[in-house]
């Protein structure tokens, strides 16, 4: 169309000059040079806030009659939790036995392998019971008023506690008793009564004895 336009006769219009011609097509290429400038140069600076995506480039491949192995991913080792610490071996102990003494022969036997020495035979200790000391015609106590009226007779088992100057301190029942003849026998044995008291080895120490006491109206 330029080359028609061109040869075209125009009336009124004197023909182009070739130099015009030129000045147009370069101005043409120009322009479409900046417009293909700029679109790369708003490629190449993307917004900073934009997605950034990386594309990996994949290896070159391997060369023909190469043979690829797959590489495995090798185990990690797995470190022990409480690994083991050798301990130091213990120095041996040794015991001083001490100078090496001769005990000398051993003697067995009895009392008269040891000459000069006789055992001491062993002694019980000597003890004597209390004796009574008291008068037998005060040893009677008086019979309680109430049980001559109810003629009621009584004989009691009495365990007598006597000390080491041998009076009695204590009078007690063994088994059942009559409250009535027990007072009375109490009073009278701890205020008449006398023993020799009781010894161990020559030494007087208290004790106790039991008795039996009658309380009968024959006279």
């Amino acid at each position: 169309m330029l080359a028609y336009a061109a040869n075209r006769p125009v009336a009124g219009k004197a023909p182009s000059s070739p130099p015009a011609m030129l000045l147009i097509i370069s101005a043409h290429v120009a322009l479409i040079a900046l417009v293909m400038s700029a679109k790369m140069e708003m490629t190449r600076h993307q917004p900073k806030d934009g997605p950034i995506i990386n594309i990996p480039v994949p290896p070159d491949p391997p060369p023909a009659g190469t043979t690829v192995r797959p590489q495995h991913p090798q185990p990690r080792p797995i470190s022990d939790p409480h690994p083991y610490v050798p301990l130091p071996d213990p120095k041996p102990v040794t015991l001083d036995p001490g100078p090496n003494v001769d005990p000398g022969p051993i003697v067995t036997g009895g009392p008269n392998s040891f000459p000069g020495f006789s055992p001491k035979p062993f002694a019980a200790p000597v003890r004597h019971e209390p004796r009574l000391l008291t008068n037998p015609n005060e040893l009677k106590p008086p019979y309680p008023e109430s049980k001559i009226l109810s003629e009621e007779e009584a004989t009691l088992q009495l365990r007598l506690t006597i000390s080491e100057s041998g009076r009695v301190t204590a009078v007690d029942a063994v088994g059942s008793a009559d409250r009535v003849f027990l007072e009375a026998a109490r009073r009278y044995l701890i205020a008449h009564w006398r023993y020799q008291p009781a010894t161990v080895d020559g030494s007087a120490v208290a004790s106790s004895v039991t008795i039996s006491l009658s309380f009968r109206l024959d006279g």
